[in-house]
């Protein structure tokens, strides 16, 4: 008939070879995918760092693999004079479900310069809600009700905070953020309400990773 289109014949083993290459081609890039592994995966953390990681559980330790780390959230815990270990502990009692209250934190800082970390970095810790998922938390005791560091918190925190910029690829000046500027809470509440102070922290860990650098 005028104007029919001649059919083509497909062959099997053609379209067969097709489907080969596209599953091959997902496959590796599974494979790649897996094989890069965590970010945190093998990372020591530093000498002073004494862990001390809660129990998996659904309120405070989910589990949850942190697959991306593109920023670092300070905290202040917000109970004046309290100590890394009893904040440490307040988290690891949300484990049993009673309060339905989801909180934790990577890293406490106590007011004498103390570190404790609670969740692996290999891990989300629940601190900083929509980022969660690709931030590592420290939480940092405070002598008062003004929220403002201890000299020894607050260089503590300055060096860890330098280190985990270093060690995974961060810069301080749009990197390190404050839980107040993922929700607006007012936390940490000192460096909130004096911004200069808090421009003064991310300048010292500035410097704190160059003085890294000049003696790793």
């Amino acid at each position: 008939m005028r104007g029919a289109r001649t059919r083509r014949r497909r062959n099997p083993r053609f379209a067969a070879l097709c489907l080969l290459l596209i599953f091959a081609a997902v496959g590796a890039a599974v494979w790649l995918w897996a094989g890069r592994g965590l970010p945190g995966e093998g990372v020591e953390v530093p000498d002073y760092v004494q862990a001390d990681l809660l129990t998996v559980n659904p309120w405070s330790r989910p589990g949850t693999p942190l697959e991306k780390i593109d920023g670092i959230v300070i905290h202040y815990v917000g109970n004046p004079g309290t100590t890394a270990k009893a904040n440490r502990n307040y988290f690891e009692s949300l484990s049993s479900g009673e309060t339905e209250t989801y909180a934790s934190s990577h890293f406490i800082v106590g007011l004498e310069g103390e570190v404790i970390q609670c969740i692996p970095l290999t891990e989300i810790a629940y601190a900083s809600n929509i980022r969660n998922e690709d931030t590592v938390a420290i939480e940092v005791c405070h002598p008062d009700e003004t929220g403002a560091f201890s000299p020894a918190a607050y260089q503590q925190v300055v060096e860890l905070t330098a280190w985990l910029c270093r060690t995974f690829d961060l810069d301080p000046d749009t990197d390190v953020i404050r839980h107040y500027d993922v929700t607006e809470k007012l936390c940490p509440l000192y460096y909130v309400e004096h911004p200069d102070a808090w421009d003064a922290f991310r300048a010292d860990v500035a410097a704190e990773m160059e003085r890294q650098t000049e003696v790793s």
